[in-house]
């Protein structure tokens, strides 16, 4: 979620709605700036309004990555932005290259990505897994070609594609 407080549009990371006792309701919220990519911690009361950025969403193309910078192309008119690491956050993990994914936009301004549920990634490398070890859940560590390492099944060798959640992080299946 993106709200405006002054002149400053913040994503929302955390937020717990608390009622202390017999005092009054507020919710406490942890946010990054997204101009400055500084994180805050704000207490909103009940009866403050916060306006919710209104964003537009244009279908786009991932190209690449040139250190700092992904690169994307509107499917549209072929017009390239590029949006930096920090406003990306943890989603650049979950970027291959020619993936379509819907940029989320500030009038003229790209603030983010909308990734799909799930993604298809391959299996860089991992530890063989160990045979005949079924006493408990096994799992072991794999790196995908994006560079994030999860947790997945001893079955899962090097070369495999498999199905990640893009909201956890986690192992879904292998493709």
């Amino acid at each position: 979620m993106l709200i405006k407080v002054g002149n400053d549009l913040f994503r929302i990371l955390e937020l717990h709605h608390l009622t202390p006792g017999n005092k009054r309701a507020h919710i406490q919220v942890r946010m990054r700036n997204i101009r400055s990519t500084m994180l805050a911690d704000h207490k909103f009361r009940a009866e403050q309004d916060v306006e919710r950025a209104t964003l537009d969403e244009r279908e786009m193309q991932y190209l690449y990555s040139d250190g700092d910078h992904y690169y994307f192309m509107d499917t549209s008119t072929f017009e390239q932005i590029h949006i930096t690491s920090e406003a990306l956050g943890d989603s650049k993990n979950y970027l291959i290259p020619e993936a379509t994914i819907r940029v989320e936009f500030y009038d003229v301004e790209p603030v983010g990505i909308e990734l799909p549920p799930t993604v298809d990634l391959l299996v860089k490398e991992t530890v063989p897994g160990i045979n005949r070890a079924t006493a408990s859940a096994q799992v072991k560590p794999a790196t995908l070609e994006t560079g994030l390492v999860i947790q997945v099944p001893p079955f899962v060798n090097e070369g495999d594609t498999v199905r990640v959640n893009t909201e956890t992080g986690e192992y879904q299946s292998r493709v």
